[in-house]
């Protein structure tokens, strides 16, 4: 499945799935505002694309990054390329390369995947780790044209990289490595990222990390412990929280929503089992305890969380057998899924 947010909600209330497939990216349209039935698969055409991640900004506007490897005469070349779908259902824009930081063919085959973060203005900020294992970003300045990739040389070699944008417009770049972790933030919307300075020595499982916005442009960070069982809470100027789990090696995701009256925290992640592990807890009271059922639906790669159109948890997983499957939220307290999961 696509990296990111695979799962975005539109301007109409209407969820999207896409998942990347040979030849293009495959799209399931939700047919009505927190219904039941799915149109697709429709199969949007792009050739060479390796990796894929989807992002979404407050305009609702999905945005596609790509990671493309075409072969040539002189071996193969790797580019990233940038696409946006502007309305559910609606066509797909024309894929424009964004190059690639490198010169050399052989550096840039050994890029990673971009991902990248919408900012309030609808602009595109996109970052990838470069072959010496730094962190380039490239991003669209306020006249829609793109500025040059840059080098934001962080402390630690960059295995994975997690953007994310305040609700007033702040980008904030979380990039994990072995035995620690960089930060990158603006002070101003629009403005330069800047190194934010930390003592702590993270221990971070590449790829599982995700950032959650749980109080006013105060980022909690998610992830998997490298070094012990479990999953680990944390937001700057605080010490991490263990917060249990039994997860696996991808990604966790999350979600704010209100369950009972109370501003709530929703986890999903593949557990080690190979099933779907889903947590809740108060926002911001990890301490007080995540509570952790298993749904034991098989499922590979990372999950997809959401909120339909009328505000119910929707999580899509890829099955074992290629599929995907989506499952609600359940009228009734607490947050119960449906047992019966519908198969796309």
């Amino acid at each position: 499945m696509p990296r990111g947010r695979w799962m975005p909600l539109g301007k109409d209330g209407r969820l999207t799935l896409y998942a990347l497939a040979d030849g293009g990216l495959l799209r399931w349209t939700q047919r009505n505002p927190g219904g039941e039935h799915w149109d697709g698969p429709d199969l949007v055409p792009v050739a060479d694309l390796t990796d894929l991640t989807v992002v979404q900004g407050a305009d609702a506007y999905a945005h596609f990054l790509g990671r493309r490897e075409r072969r040539g005469s002189g071996g193969p070349s790797v580019d990233f390329v940038h696409a946006i779908q502007y309305q559910t259902a609606r066509p797909v824009t024309q894929w424009r390369s964004l190059g690639n930081f490198h010169r050399d063919r052989e550096e840039g085959r050994r890029a990673g995947v971009p991902t990248g973060a919408v900012d309030a203005q609808g602009a595109v900020s996109v970052f990838a780790r470069d072959a010496g294992g730094g962190l380039r970003m490239r991003r669209e300045n306020k006249g829609g044209t793109w500025e040059a990739w840059q080098d934001l040389k962080g402390s630690w070699p960059a295995a994975a990289i997690v953007p994310s944008v305040t609700s007033s417009g702040l980008v904030e770049v979380f990039a994990t490595g072995e035995g620690g972790a960089s930060w990158w933030r603006q002070d101003v919307p629009g403005g330069p990222l800047l190194s934010v300075p930390s003592a702590l020595r993270l221990h971070v499982l590449d790829g599982s990390a995700t950032a959650l916005e749980t109080a006013p442009d105060r980022l909690t960070y998610y992830w998997t412990d490298a070094n012990a069982p479990g999953v680990i809470a944390y937001r700057a100027g605080t010490w991490p929280v263990p917060v249990g789990g039994y997860p696996g090696d991808g990604a966790l995701v999350a979600l704010r929503t209100p369950l009972d009256g109370y501003d709530c925290t929703v986890l999903a992640q593949r557990g080690a089992g190979g099933t779907l592990l889903v947590g809740v807890c108060t926002t911001e009271g990890e301490q007080s305890g995540v509570w952790w059922s298993d749904t034991t639906k098989e499922c590979v790669g990372d999950p997809a969380l959401a909120l339909d159109g009328l505000g119910r948890v929707v999580v899509a997983v890829c099955g074992t057998d290629g599929t995907v499957s989506v499952a609600r939220q359940e009228p009734g307290p607490g947050l119960t899924l449906s047992p019966d999961w519908h198969r796309l």
